[in-house]
């Protein structure tokens, strides 16, 4: 029988970028958005505030972009400062490369597991609600309830099997096989 456990966020990342005003590097995201529009020019940031000193920095959107070549639904998305949007755009690699930024998901996702299950054998599928780089080990040893220590053995073992490297991180689904 195949069990199905999902990575699901509980709020945004934490943003990594060096703060212009003190020695702090990471920022929260709240899903605000800055809209500007000169003439049929249209800019769009989102705003983020740094966790050391509260000062705000901008992560460049749309830069420059002629106004109708913006889809209405998103430019209503953008000025209702949807928090979907702010989800999908910090998912998007060119936007972080673009803000010389990267992303931390500490503490900013859940493993939701069906019914703990104790049998001998199981097959288990695990599907990312957003791509959030975990290693396979922690989902393991939590979905479990056993020590890192402990799925690393059974993984030596040969006990923990999958088609991908649980060795380093992953943010795509998998599925993994697990004998006890």
């Amino acid at each position: 029988m195949l069990e199905n456990w999902v990575v699901v966020p509980t709020c945004l990342p934490t943003v990594l970028r060096r703060c212009h005003a003190c020695a702090s590097g990471r920022f929260r995201a709240n899903g605000k958005f800055r809209v500007n529009a000169n003439h049929k020019l249209l800019d769009v940031w989102l705003l983020v505030r740094c966790t050391g000193c509260g000062d705000t920095a901008k992560l460049t959107i749309l830069e420059r972009v002629n106004v109708r070549s913006v889809r209405l639904e998103l430019l209503d998305r953008l000025h209702e400062n949807d928090p979907g949007l702010a989800a999908e755009l910090l998912a998007d690699p060119s936007v972080l490369r673009r803000n010389h930024a990267s992303l931390d998901w500490e503490g900013a996702w859940r493993l939701s597991v069906g019914s703990p299950c104790h049998q001998d054998f199981r097959d288990v599928s695990v599907h990312f609600a957003a791509r959030i780089p975990v290693r396979p080990v922690r989902l393991i040893a939590e979905g479990c309830g056993l020590s890192r220590a402990e799925v690393e053995r059974l993984i030596e073992e040969g006990k923990v099997v999958s088609a991908v490297r649980l060795r380093g991180k992953v943010s795509g689904d998998f599925t993994f096989t697990l004998k006890r």
